[in-house]
């Protein structure tokens, strides 16, 4: 095959004439070795164009090449060579390596690994070498393709993997700086041949996937320069030669799109052509960047970070031409809604406490312990492992911004948390802590804590962005007002905390440790979420709430409880610290050490039963009858009952146990009619109402002067299922049911 002066030998190993016999390579791989230790630096760069050297090592996220510093390879010494991943548990020496990132299973296919490497360093004779051996020797067709590309133009002077969104290769590109100029070469990973996948992919699918701003440019090298910055960038394959109508542009629907452009006719004429296929694809918005006057001929933004430019402000502030601006407001019909059967994404932090793009809100008052707790909670996350059954999906990316601590008591405390070997290795380069930081996220605040996101987001990307606590921090605008006033924290959501998530990932969730005001024991029991400073905006626009709190001070053990949007309700948990460590107590073992404390509660629980049971019966001797609702609205705060929700709560307990049943025929009494009751009116032992008339006019007579009230309806134990009374004459209690039973 040739292209101009260019010669690609393509090397058919069809003719081989014993089958099943393994191709033994001519190379010394102890002398290839060596070479490629002798250069080890631009070895690892070349494969690991994300990773950066750390003083006597050179670190990169993972074998796949992504940024981060949990993979570790050894530069010097007996160990060169040598690398560790960190997250895994694996590691090799540099051909293991070399094998990994080039999709060689090195045992069943060495000759082809070994020929790697030697093409990379420029052995010479080596398509005599593997020729002769082709002929010499047979090779399985199942485990070497049936053609194997070796070109002349020297050794491959960079190479780029281009993935899908979950990470799977698709096709490498190769490039060549030859005497006549760069040259590049395609490889399909799909057909394993030497061309350019059909339709071409976009470079960097990974990050796009939960990335909200995109930035285009021409070719994988400025790409890379922007990634190691923190951006989220890509690339057309090909740059500005890459056909339009041939590159697949889906992956970025629903993105906001800013292209870079070279500064010549041809990076101009590139950035219309794709900046007008990218808004046809559905991009949110999408704009092309001005190159600013007096710039060299193919100036691009490899050259730019060459050149010292500030990058980020030069992105956010350049002139531009809009091609598209934002999309209107989506809207989805039921039946698009009912015809979506997709899989549900990921939790964050299972079940629904954390999901992407989520918020918690996590309160407690002072001193109960909230950000030791939290501290332990997001380790965990950090390494991938449960924590008091709140499970996460992977290792999570934690950005821990902390405004409490200073740096030798928050090294301190994390020291003697007493924390599980593994979890702490798993978590060591995912969990990042600042120490105490003295700043209000104002735009000069938020601009700070932007830049540290993206140096993190570089080094692995940020899954979760903590802040704590919200008062150290809180800016409520240009009114100033504290985190107390609902608009006030408002614009503290809007215009900071998600300012911060979108500029380094959209999807990330948050979470925002919060001091709670000082209320009564009673009102956090009946809401807790009402403790919270700024509680109307914070619980109309978190997707979670945790609250910490002690019942009891005289006790050690907290209550922790949830109010979940996007799913069901989690129940309250029973936690203590012992040990070290935070644990769930068991509530039965915990009722025998604390009779006391469960003795009080049960004379409180028995005593709201007959406050409630003496108040129907009471109000309906007066000629009132309430259904449930009814009566909880009717003596919210009365009584010591609590709020509203307790009472119908109380209410639903009562009515399960046989205490409480309902009447459906108000018509017999010369009562109201229901309407809209799932139940009917509440009815209690011995309830009567007032007679409409107590004196007969014919005879002179009283009548009756009460009639008794019998029910009509039950609340079924097993179901909650409403069913008719069998025998209004006689009162049954679930308690005599299960007795019998």
């Amino acid at each position: 095959m040739e292209k101009g002066s260019d010669k690609v030998v393509w090397l058919d190993f069809n003719d081989a004439p014993d089958q099943g016999v393994a191709l033994k390579s001519k190379h010394d791989t102890r002398e290839l070795k060596q070479r490629l230790l002798g250069s080890l630096q631009n070895v690892l760069m070349y494969l690991f164009p994300a990773g950066k050297q750390r003083g006597k090592q050179f670190i990169v996220g993972d074998i796949e090449g992504n940024p981060g510093k949990s993979l570790v390879v050894e530069l010097e010494g007996s160990r060169a060579g040598m690398w560790m991943d960190f997250a895994t548990g694996e590691g090799g020496d540099i051909f293991d390596a070399w094998a990994r990132v080039m999709g060689i299973d090195a045992t069943s296919r060495f000759p082809e690994l070994v020929e790697s490497v030697a093409q990379w360093l420029g052995v010479s004779d080596s398509q005599v070498q593997n020729s002769h051996a082709a002929k010499s020797k047979s090779v399985s067709s199942t485990s070497i393709p049936k053609q194997v590309p070796t070109d002349e133009l020297g050794p491959v002077t960079g190479k780029w993997d281009y993935r899908d969104s979950q990470g799977k290769l698709i096709a490498c590109i190769y490039r060549y700086d030859t005497a006549g100029g760069k040259e590049f070469r395609p490889w399909d990973v799909g057909s394993r041949s030497m061309k350019a996948p059909d339709p071409r992919p976009l470079y960097n699918q990974p990050q796009i996937l939960t990335a909200n701003q995109v930035v285009l440019v021409e070719g994988e090298k400025a790409a890379d320069a922007l990634i190691r910055l923190g951006m989220i960038a890509s690339t057309a394959m090909n740059g500005a030669n890459a056909p339009v109508a041939k590159t697949d542009w889906g992956p970025l629907k629903d993105k906001h799109v800013l292209v870079w452009p070279d500064n010549d006719e041809a990076g101009i004429e590139y950035a219309r052509r794709a900046s007008e296929a990218i808004a046809n694809v559905g991009a949110s918005s999408v704009a092309v960047l001005h190159i600013p006057d007096g710039k060299p001929d193919k100036w691009d933004a490899y050259d730019a970070i060459e050149d010292g430019v500030d990058v980020w402000s030069f992105v956010k502030n350049a002139e531009r031409t809009v091609v598209k601006d934002e999309m209107p407001i989506p809207m989805h019909s039921l039946g698009e809604l009912l015809a979506d059967t997709s899989p549900m994404p990921d939790d964050l932090i299972a079940p629904r406490v954390l999901t992407p793009g989520g918020m918690i809100v996590f309160g407690g008052a002072p001193k109960v312990g909230k950000s030791d707790f939290l501290l332990s909670w997001l380790t965990h996350m950090a390494a991938g492992e449960p924590f008091l059954e709140l499970t996460p999906s992977r290792p999570l990316r934690v950005f821990y911004l902390q405004a409490e601590v200073q740096y030798h008591y928050l090294r301190e405390r994390i020291q003697s948390m007493g924390l599980p070997e593994r979890v702490s290795r798993r978590a060591a380069n995912n969990l990042l802590v600042t120490p105490q930081l003295r700043l209000v996220l104002n735009d000069q605040g938020v601009e700070q804590v932007i830049e540290a996101l993206q140096r993190a987001a570089a080094q692995g990307g940020v899954d979760i962005l903590v802040i704590d606590p919200i008062r150290n921090v809180f800016d409520g605008g240009p009114e100033g007002n504290s985190e107390n006033d609902n608009n006030a924290m408002l614009f503290f959501l809007r215009e900071r905390v998600e300012q911060l998530r979108d500029a380094v990932n959209p999807l990330a969730g948050i979470i925002l440790a919060h001091h709670t005001k000082k209320i009564s024991k009673k009102q956090v029991e009946e809401d807790p979420f009402l403790a919270l400073s700024g509680a109307g905006s914070l619980r109309g626009y978190y997707t979670t709430g945790m609250l910490l709190y002690r019942p009891d001070e005289t006790r050690t053990d907290r209550t922790l409880v949830f109010e979940l949007r996007n799913g069901p309700g989690l129940p309250a948990k029973c936690v203590d610290k012992s040990q070290g460590k935070w644990i769930e107590l068991d509530a039965h073992s915990d009722r025998l050490v604390n009779q006391d404390y469960g003795a009080k509660l049960d004379a409180e629980r028995q005593r709201k039963r007959d406050v409630i049971v003496q108040m129907i019966f009471d109000e309906a001797a007066q000629g009132r009858v309430y259904t449930s609702n009814q009566f909880a609205e009717s003596f919210e705060g009365q009584a010591g009952l609590g709020a509203n929700r307790t009472i119908n709560e109380r209410i639903a307990v009562h009515a399960t146990k046989g205490d409480i049943k309902f009447f459906r025929n108000p018509e017999d009494y010369s009562l109201p009619m229901l309407t809209r009751s799932k139940y009917g009116y509440l009815c209690v032992e011995g309830m009567t109402v007032p007679a409409s008339e107590n004196i007969d006019t014919d005879t002179g007579e009283v009548k009756q002067a009460h009639f008794a009230i019998k029910p009509t309806h039950y609340k079924c134990a097993q179901t909650g299922a409403v069913l008719p009374v069998e025998n209004p004459d006689v009162w049954v209690y679930q308690e005599e049911i299960s007795h019998e039973s």
